[in-house]
């Protein structure tokens, strides 16, 4: 793990339009509800707990802390001046370090403490820097609490990003800046200590998270993720997608996943917060928020799913007690078909073109449109011969005359380039005996999960997916695929297309938990199969339903 560095003067300064630019102000009521979700109250010693916050602005976090800290030393019959170590607060800029100060210092002195104490503390509170390149011994905490900001990579200097990167190992790709602040804080944190920031949710699911949900997972408790897209959580109205995550340094426990509508405000938080603390294990659902309560957040680091607190809840359960789809056990195995890197000369509707054991049938996916394979004449002009090696031209001299005749455009391809003595290669390696096996094809793009049998004879083309199994009928797996249960995993973690379109591809079908196929009753056998053939999603759903021992399948 990287070392933070101290904060180097000598580096290009964040632009002030950028830090302008990435300042969202946090509401009142916002901010008084992650306190109360990490527990920051006035009934327990605050003065000899360390509260960090990253990126303080114009001090809209820092009012309420000075409140609570106020209220803690009162019932403690402690000085003010106790609590000058309690809180560390940074910013980038010079007027909002200002303005922060004179935050704290009218609230303390506002609550009747004496001025120049009031001062004293706020001076110690709050002071200018970089968080991203504080010393490290500098940054231990119990909370962290905040809105960090939002501001996008090419605002800032390419030297002070590198230094950022190497600082936070975290931010890799296009990651925003306020991935390095989860890091950095979360490093920060003492046994039991706690995370509290609002932020866009964007690192949950996009290829630039993966390394914090990696961190996260692997060393920390994931305890609460707040969605809140539709709330009005900021003095200014912002595209922000955020949600209130609370993340603390202990084994992964017990987590909320919990959904917001515009109705959500003060009295709504309070609402929530009570339920959050409680111990309730009943999910709740109000006309401003649902929630529920899930027995381990979710394992994996590739993407979190994203569905209802009630539908997460389902998925995680499923997660816990059944085995993924692509298993060596039952040596089922999730795939795509072949790329070739010029499909307008490698495939043909001409049987009569080259040599017919040259000509591999394929699957495509205007094949599979009524749920039942239905060839219309494409084959592969096939290269590859059973033993995986590229067929020696000389014995197919058609083969030959056709790959010579569009020699110029096959040499052009990459693969060729690099390979050049194998310039008529497609770019997968065709694998004969997968077109004799009984396979499921899916295509890649669907409003819907559509699973179609190939009995054996066809090879898919790059824009389907397969599922081959040792173990499973493939009918049997087949409708308990077609169900909702199958489609909610997909649903879940896929990335969705305009018009609600979904991208059934491999990465996503992996996430499907499916049950140990001998587990699973004749009766049940016999439901999914002829669901499976009459193409009856609700029949199939109901099935699946019993074979996964769920009631129902929330919304």
């Amino acid at each position: 793990m990287a070392t933070p560095l101290f904060f180097d003067t000598t580096l290009p300064s964040v632009p002030e339009e950028a830090v302008e630019h990435g300042e969202v102000f946090t509401r009142r009521w916002v901010v008084d509800l992650i306190l109360d979700l990490v527990g920051y109250t006035s009934d327990k010693p605050l003065c000899d707990l360390k509260l960090v916050e990253p990126a303080c602005g114009s001090g809209a976090f820092l009012g309420a802390v000075a409140s609570r800290i106020s209220a803690s030393c009162r019932e403690q019959s402690r000085p003010i001046g106790d609590a000058r170590g309690a809180v560390r607060a940074l910013d980038l800029l010079e007027r909002n370090v200002r303005r922060s100060r004179d935050v704290v210092e009218k609230h303390l002195v506002g609550d009747g403490w004496d001025p120049a104490e009031a001062q004293q503390v706020a001076e110690s509170w709050v002071e200018q820097g970089d968080y991203l390149l504080q010393p490290e011994a500098a940054q231990h905490a119990d909370y962290v609490i905040g809105n960090p900001p939002y501001i996008r990579l090419e605002d800032v200097p390419a030297d002070r990003m590198a230094v950022y990167r190497h600082a936070c190992p975290t931010m890799g790709g296009r990651a925003d800046i306020y991935v390095g602040f989860f890091e950095v804080a979360l490093r920060s944190l003492g046994p039991g200590g706690q995370l509290g920031f609002i932020c866009a949710d964007r690192w949950m699911r996009n290829q630039y998270g993966r390394r914090l949900r990696q961190l996260v997972t692997k060393n920390f408790s994931m305890d609460l993720a707040l969605v809140m897209h539709d709330v009005d959580a900021f003095d200014d109205q912002v595209s922000a997608y955020p949600a209130i995550t609370l993340i603390s340094k202990r084994p992964q426990g017990a987590a909320v996943a919990a959904d917001t509508t515009r109705a959500f405000g003060a009295l709504q938080a309070t609402e929530f917060t009570r339920w959050y603390g409680s111990d309730q294990a009943e999910a709740i659902a109000t006309n401003a928020f649902q929630a529920a309560r899930l027995p381990h957040w979710f394992p994996d680091e590739d993407s979190w799913p994203s569905a209802s607190p009630a539908r997460l809840a389902v998925l995680e359960q499923l997660t816990e007690r059944f085995q993924l789809l692509e298993n060596d056990g039952t040596g089922t195995r999730v795939g795509i078909g072949i790329a070739t890197g010029a499909d307008k000369i490698f495939l043909t509707n001409d049987g009569k073109l080259i040599e017919d054991d040259r000509l591999l049938p394929m699957a495509m996916v205007r094949d599979t449109t009524s749920g039942t394979l239905d060839w219309n004449g494409t084959y592969l002009v096939n290269p590859w011969s059973a033993s995986g090696d590229l067929v020696d031209l000389t014995a197919y001299p058609r083969l030959a005359r056709y790959l010579d005749k569009n020699g110029a455009a096959l040499r052009k391809r990459y693969v060729a380039v690099k390979q050049p003595h194998r310039w008529y290669k497609t770019i997968d390696k065709v694998d004969h005996a997968l077109t004799r096996r009984p396979k499921l094809l899916l295509p890649d793009m669907k409003l819907t999960i559509h699973p179609v049998l190939d009995e054996g004879g066809l090879y898919p083309h790059h824009n389907l997916y397969f599922i081959v199994s040792d173990v499973w009928d493939m009918r049997v797996l087949g409708g308990l695929l077609l169900s909702k249960v199958a489609e909610a995993f997909v649903e879940a973690y896929a990335v969705k297309m305009r018009g609600g379109t979904l991208r059934f591809q491999a990465q996503y079908l992996r996430k499907i938990r499916v049950p140990d196929p001998e587990a699973i009753s004749e009766r049940d056998r016999e439901a999914l199969a002829a669901a499976f053939d009459k193409r009856d999603v609700g029949a199939a759903t109901e099935a699946a339903l019993r074979v996964y021992g769920l009631a129902e399948l929330p919304d």
